[in-house]
């Protein structure tokens, strides 16, 4: 049976009647959910085609990324189809803030729009995900939480959740703390959350469950992915330094609602390495989040 068939008899209500023999797929395990950035080449080659391969290695939900008044060159409506074809439903959306690059798809280009378009597909989050070097400055960090509130507010109206994606430069010390606790400090803990990069706080040489503890509840979307020993590259889950096992018993207290694996960069083909991820993450369930 092919993955459209499935889906198909999935939908009558006929997967309990497949169910035999084929206990994968009709597991009450919490779905696999991967950032599309990690496939970004291949996206760019063919999507569909691209989203059918990880449908075939068992991922089911996306955090997407490139929302610029359109998905990856598709209307919203286009987008869905494709979605509904290869059986997969959109978790989060990455957005850039616009201060430099004013695009659409930023905080401050249309935003409402942004947040219209993807409470269409079914995004349940929407992520404010990087700043640009260009933006790192004092005066953009004094600014940044009235912005995050801002955004946070009108997705808040949407009923999306609102998050913030961290590198490893918001742990350098800005105001007397690092430019991290400052947006914890100062933004809405209701409508700012944040997305925790677990490479990123890592290699910055800091403990997320501290985090946790300082600041509960307000890390509901985790980023997983693994650091090498000695160059701090990144690697897949399992073949570094992380201890995910530590970090993600302290899940409850974080108020972690869903993760994604992903790897920016590769020594293998991608897909080679998320098959690796895959395989250590299907073996260890403490990855398991209910």
């Amino acid at each position: 049976m092919n993955r459209k068939d499935f889906i198909s008899l999935s939908g009558l209500g006929f997967l309990g009647l497949y169910a035999c023999g084929t206990s994968n797929l009709t597991s009450k395990e919490k779905p696999l959910a991967i950032q599309l950035y990690t496939i970004r080449n291949a996206v760019s080659a063919n999507l569909e085609k691209s989203l059918e391969r990880l449908a075939d290695l068992g991922f089911t939900q996306l955090e997407i990324y490139g929302y610029d008044g359109k998905f990856f060159g598709k209307n919203r409506a286009e987008f869905q189809s494709i979605l509904k074809n290869v059986g997969m439903e959109v978790i989060s959306s990455h957005h850039t803030t616009g201060i430099v690059h004013n695009s659409k798809g930023t905080l401050l280009n249309n935003w409402e729009q942004s947040v219209e378009d993807l409470n269409f597909i079914g995004s349940k989050y929407m992520v404010c995900s990087y700043l640009f070097p260009e933006e790192r400055t004092a005066e953009h960090y004094r600014q940044l939480p009235d912005l995050l509130n801002q955004s946070g507010g009108i997705t808040s109206k949407a009923g999306l959740g609102f998050a913030y994606h961290n590198h490893d430069f918001e742990f350098e010390t800005f105001d007397d703390k690092t430019v991290y606790d400052f947006i914890l400090d100062n933004t809405d803990s209701d409508l700012v959350k944040m997305e925790l990069d677990l490479y990123w706080i890592s290699k910055a040489g800091l403990n997320p469950v501290e985090y946790f503890e300082n600041y509960p509840k307000r890390f509901p979307l985790w980023h997983v992915k693994d650091m090498k020993a000695g160059t701090k590259d990144f690697a897949e889950i399992g073949n570094g330094t992380i201890d995910f096992e530590t970090i993600f018993k302290a899940k409850e207290k974080a108020g972690l609602t869903y993760w994604f694996l992903e790897q920016d960069s590769s020594d293998k083909d991608i897909f080679e390495s998320i098959k690796i991820s895959k395989n250590y993450i299907d073996n260890h369930s403490y990855f398991k989040t209910k």
